[in-house]
């Protein structure tokens, strides 16, 4: 287990530019505390001094009183300002940050976390993990000085009875060590168990119609309270962990507390010590028990916080950012070369694709056909670099995907798939979608996708929004939209997978011959089911079990009569 100071350390950058109010809350705590020992301090000679007539000035008191109050006060304000000034910014960097690495990770992270924990992390963990650090962290710097100054105070006012305090401090320290690395352990667990539990709820609102549509709502809610059980039960043994610090410590201060005034008794036999500065130092004991307490009760928020915090430096520092290499060019012709392309998701799990090569010439048509889990999704995703090959090279014109870069290699490709993603945002953003804004060609692309009337007609055309993956739009307005993008991007290569499908037959004609339009001149790559839509292809490839079993125009393979003819012939019979 990593100590204090190297966890303290991997959160350091982070918080730098916060160290301005580090600094600022460490000078208001020191001010603060440091005021702490005046109190008990003026109770000797108020005792002592103040009970014999004329001993002590009157207006003195409130004075003194008031004015220690209000700067204890003043300094307790700054000092937490500033640390919860310094926190914020430490917590905007990190956020960026992490949203950053999100961005440019390695697809591979996508699997390894759901959308519902990365989100948890993003949003809501790092905010109130900072939050709860904060809070403690300034109650243990507050505290741990206070505590330091009056142990001073009661040092010199009488160390013989200080040191029978001391005595106590190791035990203090181990059962605050002991119990914050079980409250560290429970708070990795609870983590885990609220990410499964925001999966369950991530699930059950994207597939609420198919929830009630089976009627699974009773299987559904089982496992949510399950899970919310599981949660439960981490937290609540997460409460005990912590809570059980503060009776032991308080059992350890009662200890302290007995054996001084037994002392001091003895003292006041023996040594004459006067009631004022028995008071002072009992006082001042008394006033140490508060920041025991605290410093007692901070470290499980402490540890709960850097823990959650610590998760996401795990998330920015373990998961690899993509790469690739220095081959840019601007526009690529669009030859496409897959020499013997081999995938294995899992190590227990047959290829997805085995030995699969394959040229696409520039500017060809190819459509890949096949049965339900062919290959053919595995095949396009490789192209983009979204997945990574096992085995075997692919190239674009000429050039391995590896050393392209990554950022240019993307530029050669546009993609209209199935499962179509919007963001809440206008049509206009949505369509231009990173690259450079230009009004006339948005509602060109938006025409030839035959969106245009339609975006026009809403209040605020296409800087109209869209909500929440297009929830305004239509199944076929969402389908087009995403047309209109791949169209404004014009792409050298084009991937279109099941592009039309969700599309009535007027508007698949009308979308239909502005694909045609697009696809000239450009390398595409068509995924379809439906074999009518593929008819024209310059070339098909018949795809089975991740190998191409046959490929050539679809009247070539009608007449061999292999894979490709038999899906036209089980398509077209059941039409």
């Amino acid at each position: 287990m990593a100590s204090l100071s190297q966890r303290l350390a991997r959160l350091e950058p982070y918080f730098r530019q916060g160290r301005l109010g580090i600094v600022v809350a460490g000078v208001a705590s020191l001010v603060a505390a440091l005021t702490e020992p005046v109190l008990p301090w003026l109770m000797k000679p108020l005792l002592d001094q103040g009970f014999v007539g004329g001993g002590i000035s009157l207006w003195l008191v409130p004075v003194a009183i008031i004015g220690l109050f209000s700067v204890r006060g003043l300094a307790g304000f700054i000092a937490q300002y500033a640390l919860t000034w310094a926190a914020n910014q430490g917590v905007q960097t990190l956020r960026v940050r992490l949203f950053d690495h999100l961005l440019a990770a390695e697809p591979a992270l996508f699997t390894r976390h759901s959308a519902s924990s990365l989100t948890n992390m993003l949003v809501y963990e790092v905010q109130s993990a900072a939050t709860q650090l904060v809070s403690s962290v300034l109650t243990l710097v507050r505290d741990s000085l206070t505590l330091v100054a009056l142990l001073a105070y009661l040092l010199y006012v009488n160390w013989t009875l200080t040191l029978v305090i001391g005595l106590l401090f190791p035990a203090f320290a181990w059962v605050m060590r002991s119990a914050g690395a079980r409250v560290q352990r429970l708070t990795r667990e609870g983590q885990h168990a609220n990410d499964e539990l925001a999966y369950v709820v991530e699930e059950n609102v994207l597939a609420w119609r198919i929830v009630r549509l089976h009627g699974a709502e009773g299987v559904q809610a089982g496992r949510f309270e399950r899970l919310s059980h599981a949660l439960r039960r981490l937290l609540l043994k997460n409460v005990a962990a912590a809570a059980a610090m503060t009776p032991l410590t308080q059992i350890l201060a009662a200890c302290a507390m007995s054996a001084v005034i037994v002392v001091a008794l003895w003292q006041s036999a023996t040594a004459g010590q006067t009631v004022g500065g028995f008071v002072s130092f009992i006082t001042a004991m008394l006033m140490t028990l508060p920041p025991i307490r605290h410093l007692a009760d901070v470290m499980a928020p402490i540890v709960r916080g850097m823990t959650a915090l610590e998760r996401s430096l795990d998330l920015i520092e373990d998961g690899a950012s993509e790469r690739g290499g220095s081959h840019d060019a601007a526009r690529a012709t669009g030859r496409i070369e897959l020499d013997a392309v081999s995938v294995r998701y899992a190590a227990d799990q047959a290829n997805a694709l085995d030995a699969f090569s394959l040229t696409i010439e520039a500017g060809e048509t190819v459509a890949l056909v096949g049965p339900s889990g062919a290959g053919k999704s595995t095949l396009v995703n490789l192209l983009p670099r979204f997945i990574e090959p096992s085995a075997g090279t692919l190239r674009l014109d000429g050039v391995p995907l590896r050393e392209w870069n990554i950022a240019a290699l993307r530029r050669q490709f546009a993609l209209v798939s199935q499962d179509v993603v919007l963001f809440n945002d206008s049509v206009a953003a949505n369509v231009a979608m990173g690259a450079t804004f230009d009004a006339a060609r948005v509602r060109a692309a938006l025409r030839a996708a035959h969106l245009l009337e339609f975006v026009e007609s809403l209040p605020q055309g296409i800087d109209s929004e869209i909500g929440h993956n297009g929830s305004q739009l239509s199944g076929g307005q969402r389908q087009r939209l995403a047309i209109a993008r791949a169209i404004y991007k014009d792409a050298p290569v084009l991937i279109l997978d099941e592009a039309t499908s969700a599309l009535d037959s007027e508007s698949e004609r009308a979308v239909q011959s502005a694909l045609d339009a697009l696809m000239r001149n450009r390398t595409t790559i068509v995924i379809a089911h439906r074999l009518s839509t593929i008819e024209h292809a310059d070339r098909v490839v018949a795809i089975d079990g991740g190998r191409l079993v046959e490929h050539g125009s679809h009247a070539e393979l009608l007449a061999r009569g292999g894979l490709y003819a038999r899906l036209h012939a089980l398509q077209f019979r059941t039409a």
